[in-house]
């Protein structure tokens, strides 16, 4: 039978109502769960009990989140080979995972846990954070045999032989490690070239268990969050539960276009109860008018994205990689690629002003380098940024199309002193034809980033008179960091003292 944690007296673990004259509390229970179904036991109280003993005392979600996912058969195997947390930042997912990764240490006898992270810098806190969480627990610290400071192989050894890694995700780091557990953070990052490295691992293991704790999808990037909230989704159309999966979704169901005044059955970004739904910890570690004043910074898009929980995910299908194939692209990478001087730099802005791109090209041996240099929300960083680029590389220019929506940037780069070059619509086309042809000739390098694969995986071609140019598959697709490298490739060689303005027909990416 399942098993309940005990609900303290402070937060009821299925209501955001204050108790007495308290706080109000985020909802203790995911708007989105899925689980295989009922289990003999439960590992997870041991989990929170070891938590408590080295100073981690958990909220009841956490708790809630580590004993059904830690729910064990009559056979002793895991009910729950993998576990998705899908939770907004802040909430306290990392608790989560120190309490699982200590019990799979000193009580599970798990020989090697693997934690990867999109960042190496994620992957070295999280290690910090555990380190002081173990040292400041003498019956723990003596079960010690060392930390592992070396940067990149971060761990700790205990005397017994477990080992808890440190990785950053790369597309080989976990090959050659058999591991018992693998916690994948930053979930929402996650693509096909990791799981192969890390899947794999798990593979000799009797009774294996992978842990996806992470933040709302951001589009192309999460492909792997992706598939785990569609096969919860169907467990839950279906009423077939997932026999592997455990799925646990803080987040609203945002109002849809066709909603009328009335509507009872979506979210208002805009209520508190939202808040409140979408994030646990209001009452623990965050607060309403904390995210009030959030909101306010961020807008209601973003805001949906980073607090509510409204995802963008991708799927599966093979309407993605249109134009340039993935293994095609892949396979032009070179982490140690640098452009040469004289370098061009381009910005693109998305038509919803929603991210700007700044991209840079040069000559790198007999191709071309392509790299994007900042991708970030909104415009009013970029001028800044611009200048301090141009200051540090003395580019040969700067490329923006004037008709586009990064085109409003141009006076004010222009002010700065900044030399900007705007195409025009048949150079445009230009642009985008010598960047195609460039990678079929394996005439370009790039250095894999992570904005511009999600951008080409969701590029497609729309028409220009005889030619084309880039276009977006849809809304929720944002390829300004593709836009900003393909013009920045033909500012390398564009003519420098044309003085004409750029055609604003036509040039909406």
């Amino acid at each position: 039978m399942t098993s309940v944690v005990s609900e303290p007296s402070v937060a009821p673990l299925s209501s955001s109502r204050p108790v007495g004259d308290g706080p109000v509390y985020g909802h203790q229970r995911p708007r989105v769960l899925a689980v295989p179904g009922t289990f003999l036991s439960s590992a997870g109280q041991e989990a929170v009990d070891l938590a408590a003993r080295a100073g981690l005392r958990l909220d009841p979600w956490q708790q809630f989140v580590l004993e059904e996912g830690m729910g064990e058969k009559t056979d002793g195997n895991w009910a729950s080979p993998e576990v998705a947390v899908n939770v907004p930042r802040q909430n306290g997912k990392g608790g989560i995972i120190e309490a699982r990764e200590l019990w799979g240490l000193f009580i599970g006898g798990e020989q090697l846990i693997l934690h990867s992270a999109h960042e190496f810098k994620t992957a070295k806190n999280a290690f910090k954070r555990i380190e002081r969480l173990i040292r400041g627990c003498p019956d723990l610290h003596k079960r010690v045999k060392r930390y592992w400071q070396t940067v990149g192989e971060e761990g700790i050894e205990l005397h017994t032989g477990q080992l808890l890694r440190f990785i950053a995700r790369s597309g080989g780091s976990g090959r050659g490690f058999t591991a018992d557990c693998i916690v994948l953070d930053e979930d929402m990052i996650l693509g096909d070239d990791a799981m192969a490295a890390l899947a794999p691992t798990l593979a000799a293991v009797a009774n294996p268990q992978t842990w996806y704790l992470g933040s709302a999808g951001i589009g192309h990037q999460s492909v792997q969050l992706g598939r785990l909230r569609r096969r919860a989704l169907a467990a839950l159309e279906t009423g077939v539960p997932d026999p592997t999966l455990a799925y646990f979704e803080w987040s609203i169901n945002e109002h849809r276009d066709e909603c009328g005044p009335q509507c009872q059955e979506h979210d208002e970004v805009v209520a508190a109860e939202s808040v409140l739904k979408a994030n646990p910890a209001i009452g623990y570690r965050l607060t309403l008018e904390k995210c009030a004043n959030e909101r306010l910074t961020l807008g209601d898009t973003l805001f949906g994205r980073e607090r509510l929980g409204v995802g963008d995910y991708p799927s599966d299908s093979a309407d993605t990689w249109q134009v340039i194939g993935e293994d095609a692209w892949r396979a032009l990478a070179d982490a140690a690629s640098r452009p040469d001087d004289p370098v061009a730099f381009a910005i693109d802005t998305t038509p919803e002003r929603s991210h700007s791109a700044i991209g840079v090209a040069g000559a790198s041996g007999a191709a071309v380098h392509v790299e994007v240099v900042d991708h970030q929300p909104g415009t009013g960083w970029v001028v800044e940024r611009a200048v301090e680029l141009d200051g540090r590389h003395s580019p040969r220019c700067w490329v923006v199309d004037e008709g586009g929506p990064a085109g409003s940037l141009i006076p004010d780069l222009r002010k700065a002193g900044l030399l900007v070059v705007s195409p025009k619509t048949r150079q445009i086309a230009q642009a985008c034809g010598q960047f195609y042809d460039a990678a079929a000739e394996q005439a370009i390098v790039h250095i894999d980033n992570a904005p511009l694969a999600a951008a080409l995986a969701g590029a497609q071609q729309r028409p220009l008179g005889d030619a084309w140019a880039w276009a977006r598959r849809g809304v929720s697709v944002d390829i300004s960091p593709l836009v900003a490298v393909t013009l920045a490739k033909w500012g390398l060689e564009a003519e420098l003292d044309e003085d004409e303005p750029g055609d604003v027909m036509n040039s909406v990416w």
